[in-house]
């Protein structure tokens, strides 16, 4: 089992920054990527931004050039630095982390989430 929490949300004015930060404890081996997801009232819970476990990353169009993944393994936590807030970015935002044991064992381990209100 891997416990995944998460910090750094708040209340922000349109243009201004946030870091979400992601801590995970637990059983922490085999992670395959970790990455934020975000659900806004009504819609459904989207892709944000990912990390392999090799480093590589992959954004939403809709965060490109504004947000940036990264990952400190020394401290087992993953971060989001959003920049140049938008009001459409008001969310609130997932941690998830995959772990595969197997080819045919894969868990996907999710964060309580952090509310992220930017106002315009």
């Amino acid at each position: 089992q891997v416990q995944l929490v998460e910090s750094g949300g708040g209340l922000v004015q349109a243009g201004g920054s946030l870091r979400l930060s992601c801590t995970a404890s637990g059983s922490i081996f085999n992670i395959d990527v970790m990455g934020w997801y975000c659900q806004a009232p009504g819609k459904q819970r989207e892709l944000v931004a990912v990390i392999t476990s090799g480093g590589m990353t992959n954004y939403a169009d809709s965060v490109k050039g504004r947000f940036t993944i990264a990952r400190d393994s020394a401290k087992n936590t993953v971060y989001l630095q959003m920049n140049s807030l938008k009001p459409e970015d008001t969310a609130v935002y997932y941690c998830n982390w995959g772990q595969k044991l197997s080819d045919a064992t894969y868990y996907n381990y999710w964060g309580q989430g952090t509310q992220v209100t930017v106002s315009s």
